[in-house]
């Protein structure tokens, strides 16, 4: 088809500055929340391209971690013809207009720099907005800046911020070890429980105090009879993240820090973290402690791949050279922020491999990411996201 041939051509036209934006954000790694380097150098480039590029999609401090979000649109209109105070209004204002979403990352992760191929991820979509939006002039094209995967997921809160649900479909690739599509993630939503007693000197035969380590105690006792019930349909972890500060004092704090998992939000948030509260509960009223549960990381959802995307990209993957492998509906291994996305509007998320056998969070991954041959095959990434895009405009 011409339109991807345009596609492809203007991918391989932008190659060398696609590569170089790549390079500049592999060495300067930033953490989520702090990737201020890369949006400059990402809005620039995207700029140059002729998008209209919006920074900071915070809303006044809404949502703080958006301070890093950026948000690049082109075509289906006249550009800059949105309200620059509303993150959302380019979508209500385009209701009419085919809306093209390209999912980009760029935080690293803390003394690993990119140690799981963000810069990676940043130019391939980034080359898929561009190749897509020269091929589709009539069609809306944006490219989100989306930070903070690594910790507390950025693209969460553009979900929330309602970013996504104007368009009709949003791709991203991940570099990896191998060639893979399909599965899901995790959904998780993890869980802070804070006991509170009464201090005491342990010997004291006036006042026993009220011990809020036992409590926490015979919660975490409580928590793995759960875990061990819901067997592979739940994932618990717990750490104590405070418990006293002396032998001799009976602890009147003491707080448990939970991951809490499982393959849907309905299961976890309507079963497995109930009856983790319902624990806390108990564990406090056997002490006679006080008890406060809090969420302190949001919730992401599990991915639900769009199967007609997914078969799409698949096919485009296989034409590229990079046959994939299919996984089972129901494997997950992992939890991530594309799955808020998946909620919202049709998304998928395959893995592209850089390095036969890496994995990442490792030096060697980080090598790869920064490597010819990672930057070779990002190139080849973003072609295959922008002809998949193509092709899912016409098969639907």
């Amino acid at each position: 088809m011409q339109r991807e041939k345009i596609a492809v051509r203007t991918i391989d036209r932008i190659a060398e500055g696609l590569i170089d934006v790549s390079k500049r954000l592999h060495a300067h790694p930033e953490l989520g929340g702090e990737e201020h380097y890369a949006v400059t150098a990402v809005s620039a480039y995207l700029d140059e391209q002729g998008f209209t590029v919006r920074e900071d999609l915070s809303e006044n401090g809404r949502y703080p971690i958006l301070k890093t979000a950026l948000r690049a649109d082109k075509g289906g209109t006249e550009q800059g013809q949105y309200d620059s105070n509303d993150i959302s209004s380019q979508g209500r204002l385009l209701n009419n207009a085919y809306k093209m979403a390209f999912l980009g990352e760029y935080d690293a992760l803390p003394g690993l720099g990119h140690g799981c191929g963000h810069n990676l991820i940043a130019m391939m979509s980034i080359g898929a907005a561009v190749g897509f939006s020269e091929a589709m002039p009539e069609v809306v094209t944006t490219f989100f800046g989306c930070p903070a995967e690594e910790t507390v997921g950025g693209k969460v809160f553009m979900s929330e911020a309602g970013l996504f649900k104007p368009y009709d479909a949003a791709l991203i690739i991940h570099p990896g070890g191998c060639n893979e599509l399909g599965g899901t993630s995790l959904a998780t939503h993890p869980l802070e429980v804070r006991f509170t007693g009464r201090s005491a000197h342990v010997a004291s035969l006036v006042d026993r105090g009220i011990n809020a380590l036992d409590a926490a105690v015979v919660f975490y006792r409580k928590v793995m009879d759960i875990k061990n019930e819901f067997g592979s349909a739940a994932v618990i972890g717990a750490i104590f993240t405070e418990a006293g500060q002396a032998p001799n004092v009976i602890p009147d704090k003491a707080t448990v820090r939970l991951t809490v998992r499982s393959h849907t939000v309905d299961h976890l948030e309507e079963v497995v973290l109930p009856r983790i509260r319902n624990a806390a509960a108990e564990a406090a009223a056997e002490i006679g402690a006080a008890v406060e549960t809090e969420y302190y990381e949001p919730l992401f959802k599990e991915m639900k791949e769009d199967l007609t995307l997914r078969s799409i990209v698949g096919d485009t993957m296989k034409e590229f050279g990079f046959e994939p492998r299919l996984l089972p509906e129901d494997e997950a291994d992992g939890s991530t922020d594309v799955g808020n996305v998946s909620h919202d509007i049709p998304t998928v998320q395959p893995t592209l491999n850089i390095g036969d056998g890496l994995e990442i969070h490792t030096p060697a991954f980080a090598a790869a990411a920064g490597s010819d041959e990672g930057y070779r095959r990002a190139v080849i990434g973003a072609k295959i996201m922008a002809v998949a895009a193509i092709r899912y405009y016409y098969e639907k």
